[in-house]
């Protein structure tokens, strides 16, 4: 049975059209495998795909790449993909992460308030929506079992040596685009970051067979 692609919205569809794949270097396309054989390797056997993605205080590089994941599933077509995001500590997700994600097309709605606030981010009329906080990896949101943990920050990949449950531990660390808040480049930098997140994360789902 043949399952129907639910549709992305169109500005971010125009946005993944934007992204070149081509420019990712070799070296970083071999830190990128291990991720995209864990993905095969559970379509191949027709099992669900879990990926949470940590990093330091899941407020900002954690979250784009959980966003991303999802979407570039959908893109594909790849289907009971759920994608997760963690922290070694929680702290909030960062305004301008959800700035970032509007600014691409994707519709990001605070939904509680408070020091820590939930957002419902949603990219295709006919999908769930992303629930976005900031949380430990480890929280019961998460999933306990048979995930894999991508770690996506020197820091967290330092701390966490060991991540319970995870069935493989996948370091893909990228810069932090904290470095450049209060700087007349952070929406750029944020927004550079965001697209590196998407391309990568296009190039590992275009990589998978079904």
């Amino acid at each position: 049975m043949t399952t129907t692609k639910s549709r992305t919205f169109a500005e971010i569809q125009n946005v993944i059209n934007t992204l070149n794949i081509d420019n990712i270097a070799n070296d970083r396309k071999t830190i990128l495998q291990p991720l995209t054989d864990f993905i095969q390797s559970k379509v191949s056997q027709d099992q669900d795909i879990r990926l949470n993605f940590i990093c330091t205080h899941n407020s900002r590089r954690s979250h784009l790449s959980q966003v991303w994941a999802q979407i570039m599933a959908n893109h594909f077509n790849i289907k009971n993909v759920f994608c997760y995001s963690g922290g070694t500590e929680a702290t909030a997700l960062f305004p301008m992460v959800a700035v970032t994600l509007q600014n691409s097309g994707i519709e990001v709605k605070a939904i509680s308030e408070g020091n820590n606030p939930v957002y419902s981010i949603k990219y295709a009329d006919n999908e769930h929506p992303i629930i976005g906080f900031s949380k430990t990896f480890d929280d019961s949101f998460n999933p306990k079992t048979e995930f894999a943990a991508i770690m996506t920050c020197d820091s967290a990949n330092e701390a966490c040596p060991f991540v319970p449950g995870a069935e493989k531990r996948i370091p893909i660390t990228y810069e932090d685009p904290k470095a450049f808040d209060n700087t007349p480049q952070q929406e750029e930098k944020y927004k550079e970051r965001s697209f590196q997140i998407a391309t990568e994360l296009l190039y590992i789902f275009s990589q998978i067979h079904t």
